[in-house]
């Protein structure tokens, strides 16, 4: 395979990888953000906990493989990505603390003063990191602050509080109303009684919701934000740096990539139509289905932001130059070509693994299985 194709494939690859992590770990953190919206006592909260107990903590190890994927691929974007967004990616590490501590140490004391906390920092550890996921992402199409030199170091010039802009926020309401959604979903699937009944109203809402914002940011993305374009000749496949480039800003649209691909344009199209299934399929009671389409447009509304943002990774809002694309930031075509085989072999494994595991530890999670294994469930 050659240089160009395999750049192609890891920014598919790690495309895949994200997708991955918000797909499965995505409904987790849905779940407990809505652990004190929906469980209305001890008992709905440990159902809504114990439904994603045997899966949250191997969903999470998509998102490591994803950090470590673009460390391997894109060493320059990782570089950038966890030095200037030290703080925000700091606060999704600590709220993430909170999920394993949290389901652990949580139901081992029967005091309600002590669930109520856990409950709580349970809520936020799902909450803050659906919502900076979003902000980080809206952050990409307004530009990052950064810098190169010419030996490429990163300068970072901007701040945490410069990064919460009105549109950057608007990001992450579609992000955390989706994983609402997305947790309501698989809660239709795990829970009966009065608990499915509020999820089913829960994603029927945060369906809306995410509906809505989705299509808000992208009438703003095509009218009120400039999008990036590369000038000139450029071949894909050479080896290139950041600064073998030139870039526009100002008059082109982020949005052009679907005029250019129009087979692009099933991402955002799928989306809304998936969003409006999920919502359909709720209120028609068939929660299987509603969960299929729920997760199809998880992963449609990122396959949106990614087809948008082509080829660009990392725009850069000081100089357009500096803006870190598929073509100038992987690693070399070997490490590339290395990365590939291993992928092969061992993403089928890993997914082959979770299905099995979903397979043996489904089923419908009672207030009496509660009640019969007080010390062994969460």
């Amino acid at each position: 395979m050659d240089y160009e194709s395999l750049k192609l494939v890891w920014w598919v690859l790690i495309g895949v990888l994200l997708i991955g992590f918000a797909v499965t770990d995505g409904f987790d953190m849905g779940v407990v953000s809505l652990l004190k919206v929906l469980g209305k006592t001890d008992e709905e909260r440990r159902i809504m906990l114990n439904s994603v107990g045997p899966h949250w903590d191997g969903n999470q190890v998509w998102f490591i493989t994803a950090g470590g994927a673009i460390f391997a691929a894109w060493p320059i974007v990782y570089a950038v990505a966890f030095s200037g967004l030290y703080w925000a990616l700091l606060l999704v590490l600590f709220a993430l603390f909170f999920r394993p501590v949290g389901f652990e140490y949580r139901s081992k004391i029967e005091s309600s003063r002590w669930r109520n906390n856990w409950d709580w920092l349970l809520t936020i550890g799902g909450a803050v990191p659906a919502l900076v996921f979003g902000v980080a992402f809206g952050n990409l199409f307004l530009g990052l602050p950064f810098t190169l030199d010419e030996l490429m170091q990163t300068r970072y010039l901007g701040s945490f509080w410069q990064l919460l802009s009105p549109f950057a926020l608007l990001c992450g309401v579609v992000s955390l109303a989706m994983l609402a959604m997305h947790g309501a979903t698989f809660l239709q699937l795990k829970t009966d009684e009065q608990l499915l009944v509020r999820a089913r109203g829960m994603t029927l809402i945060a369906a809306l919701v995410t509906l809505v914002a989705f299509l808000l940011a992208g009438v703003w993305l095509a009218f009120g934000i400039d999008g990036y374009s590369i000038q000139g000749a450029l071949e894909p496949g050479a080896v290139m740096t950041p600064l073998d480039k030139q870039v526009q800003t100002g008059s082109v649209s982020w949005l052009v990539n679907y005029e250019s691909y129009p087979l692009t344009l099933m991402a955002p199209i799928g989306a809304v139509l998936f969003l409006l299934g999920t919502g359909y399929l709720t209120l028609t009671h068939r929660a299987g289905l509603a969960f299929v389409c729920s997760s199809l447009a998880v992963a449609l509304i990122i396959c949106t932001a990614g087809f948008s943002l082509f080829p660009f990774i990392m725009p850069s809002s000081i100089d357009p130059v500096f803006s870190l694309t598929v073509w100038d930031v992987v690693s070399s075509e070997k490490t590339l070509g290395i990365m590939f085989v291993v992928a092969l072999i061992f993403v089928p494994i890993v997914l082959a693994y979770t299905l099995w595991s979903y397979y043996k530890m489904w089923g419908v999670i009672r207030e009496q299985d509660i009640h019969d294994n007080q010390v062994g469930m969460y």
